[in-house]
C-alpha cells in the first residue's frame, strides 16, 4: 500500500486524536485516580494507602443514602419545572421571536455573565424573612408572620430552577428552530387546527431537544451543592454538599470519592432508563428527519 493511501486511511484518526487525548488526560486519568482513592484507607495525618477497601462504598451508602435520594428527588422536580417553563419560552422565541430572536436569547443568557455563587446569593437576600418576597406576601396578607422560605425545599428547588433554566431552554429552542414552517402550512391545508398541528407535528419534531434538555438539566441539578448550601438548611442537604464537606472539611478523601462514584452510577442508571423509556432510536430518527 502506498504512502498516500496510508495517509488517507489514517487521516481521520489523526483528526480525532486531539479530542481523544483531551478525554484521556482530563477525564479518564482523573476518573481512574478517583477510583483508586475510593479504595484507600488511612487519614489526612498519617496519609492514605491503597488497600482496595471496597467496604467504603457500602459505608458511604448507608451513611448518606438519604442525601442521595433527596438529590435525585430535587433533581427530578427541578428538571420537570424547568421543562414546563422552558418549552413555552423556547416555542415563543422560535416561532414568535422574529428578528428579535438573538436579543431574546441574549437576555436569556445574560444572568450567566454573573458568577453562579453571586446569583444564588442574591436569591438568599430576596427570600430571607425580611426580604422583598416575604415582605410583599405579608403586605398582601398572603403569608403569616411565622412563614419562612429559606432553608426549605422550596427555596432550594427554586434556586435550581432559576440557575439551570437556560440549560433546558436552549436545546428545545434549537430543535424547534429546525421545524420547517412548510410543515405547519401543510398541516393547516389538511384541516388540522393549531392544537393538532402542535401535537402531531411540532412536539414529535422537538423531542430530540427535549431529550437533550432533560439530560443537560437533570445531571448537573442532581449534583449541585451551591444552592442547597446557600438556600437550604440541615434538612435539605444534597449529596454534592456532603461530598464537598467530606473532601475539603473532613479530609476523608476515600468516602468523598466513593460517594462521587455512587452518584455517578445512580445518574447513569437513571439516564439509561430514561433513554430506554423514551426510545433513543425514535429520537434519533426524528432528528435525522
Amino acid at each position: 500500500m502506498t504512502v498516500s493511501r496510508w495517509r488517507a486511511r489514517l487521516s481521520p484518526y489523526f483528526m480525532v486524536l486531539p479530542g481523544w487525548l483531551w478525554l484521556v488526560v482530563f477525564f479518564v486519568v482523573p476518573t481512574l485516580s478517583m477510583l483508586s482513592v475510593s479504595t484507600m484507607t488511612g487519614n489526612s495525618i498519617d496519609g492514605f494507602s491503597q488497600t482496595f477497601h471496597l467496604a467504603t462504598y457500602s459505608q458511604a451508602w448507608s451513611s448518606f443514602h438519604v442525601q442521595i435520594i433527596r438529590s435525585l428527588v430535587y433533581g427530578l422536580i427541578a428538571t420537570a419545572l424547568c421543562l414546563v417553563i422552558a418549552y413555552p419560552v423556547a416555542y415563543w422565541i422560535a416561532f414568535r421571536g422574529g428578528r428579535y430572536k438573538s436579543t431574546l436569547l441574549f437576555l436569556l443568557l445574560l444572568p450567566f455573565f454573573v458568577s453562579f455563587v453571586i446569583r444564588t446569593q442574591s436569591w438568599e437576600f430576596m427570600l430571607e424573612d425580611h426580604g422583598m418576597v416575604l415582605g410583599l406576601l405579608r403586605t398582601l396578607h398572603l403569608a403569616g408572620a411565622g412563614t419562612t422560605i429559606l432553608q426549605t425545599p422550596t427555596a432550594v428547588i427554586g434556586g435550581l430552577v432559576y440557575n439551570f433554566l437556560p440549560f433546558t431552554v436552549l436545546p428545545i429552542y434549537v430543535a424547534l428552530e429546525r421545524v420547517e414552517p412548510a410543515l405547519l402550512e401543510a398541516s393547516a391545508d389538511l384541516y388540522a387546527n393549531k392544537v393538532v398541528a402542535f401535537r402531531r407535528v411540532v412536539l414529535p419534531l422537538s423531542m430530540p431537544g427535549v431529550f437533550a434538555a432533560v439530560l443537560l438539566t437533570f445531571v448537573p441539578v442532581a449534583s449541585d451543592y451551591v444552592n442547597a448550601q446557600i438556600l437550604g438548611g440541615a434538612n435539605t442537604t444534597m449529596i454534592g454538599t456532603v461530598i464537598e464537606t467530606q473532601y475539603f472539611t473532613n479530609l476523608d478523601y476515600p468516602v468523598a470519592a466513593a460517594l462521587s462514584f455512587i452518584l455517578m452510577a445512580v445518574l447513569l442508571i437513571g439516564v439509561f432508563a430514561y433513554a430506554r423509556i423514551l426510545g433513543t432510536d425514535d429520537v434519533l430518527e426524528m432528528a435525522a428527519a
